[in-house]
């Protein structure tokens, strides 16, 4: 039994040192053929809370959600840096609320522009889905009028990049059907997320 716990321990250590291996031989677009990198799929993994929609009069909860998002890699790259920029990030993520009132999940796109080699700031578009109520006098739910499903979602964010890997940031979402159905409550959010970058 020792000696089996002592075998799973060196394969996790050895699995752990050749991803890590392989992560840094990506980044420096080294230890590939004709020295090009392998194109990794995933890009960043973020997580955070935020507060649902704190300025908001009708349904106002005072709650909390959990986020988490999967940024994609950009689908191809451009040679000129300036140019670079206005190629997003393809991305996934879900809002769950702790007190079980309006969740949602999401799908878009993400720009993100570099003020400084630790500052940045990024805007995302894109739709989500949501669980909340279709209409005002719905009587029998106490989550957010949206009027109907998908909405459209936009995202601001400013963030500081604290090493190679890890990142925080402030952000503010917004999703609104605009004004294509009869009610256009709209849900804004705001919280804190933390970044890991792949």
């Amino acid at each position: 039994m020792r000696a089996s716990k002592a075998l799973s321990f060196n394969l996790l250590v050895l699995l752990m040192g050749s991803t890590g291996a392989f992560a840094v031989d990506a980044r420096n677009q080294s230890g590939f053929p004709n020295g090009t990198a392998q194109p990794s799929f995933l890009s960043e993994f973020r997580f955070g809370l935020s507060a649902q929609d704190p300025w908001g009069s009708e349904g106002r909860d005072d709650s909390a959600n959990l986020t988490g998002e999967i940024l994609l890699a950009k689908p191809f790259t451009a040679s000129d840096l300036f140019t670079s920029y206005f190629i997003p990030r393809p991305h996934i993520g879900g809002s769950l609320n702790v007190d079980g009132n309006t969740s949602f999940a999401y799908t878009g796109l993400t720009w993100t522009f570099d003020l400084t080699p630790s500052v940045f700031v990024e805007g995302s578009l894109g739709g989500a889905v949501h669980n909340g109520k279709g209409h005002v006098n719905n009587p029998f739910s106490d989550r957010q009028s949206l009027g109907c499903s998908p909405l459209f979602r936009e995202s601001g964010s400013v963030g500081v990049r604290l090493s190679a890997n890890w990142s925080v940031m402030a952000t503010v979402e917004h999703l609104s059907n605009a004004g294509t159905c009869s009610d256009n409550r709209g849900l804004t959010n705001i919280g804190a997320r933390v970044g890991y970058s792949f």
